[in-house]
């Protein structure tokens, strides 16, 4: 099986820096408070932090049964995070429309 570590350790940082500049741009313009659409982007910061760690562990560890355990951590709390930034995404299409 091919490693995906450094592929999720790569996207996870992106996303996080996308996921921070939502969180900045909604408290810059003050919308935060009317809408879920930062605590999603929170959720998905912390998700996307801890799948860059795990990633980080699993690219580091020499033992082979531990770098599938953290790939596999940090494969699903990306998921996780991604599903966060979709909702995000609809929530800002839905306030737009």
């Amino acid at each position: 099986m091919e490693k995906k570590s450094s592929h999720i350790l790569n996207a996870s940082s992106n996303l996080l820096g996308f996921s921070l500049v939502i969180i900045t741009s909604l408290k810059i313009s003050k919308i935060s408070h009317s809408t879920y659409l930062d605590e999603f982007a929170g959720i998905a910061c912390l998700f996307f932090a801890f799948s860059c760690f795990f990633s980080f562990l699993a690219i580091r560890s020499k033992h082979e049964k531990r770098t599938d355990r953290f790939e596999t951590i940090a494969d699903y709390l990306f998921l996780t995070a991604l599903f966060c930034i979709v909702l995000a995404v609809i929530i800002v299409t839905i306030k737009i429309i």
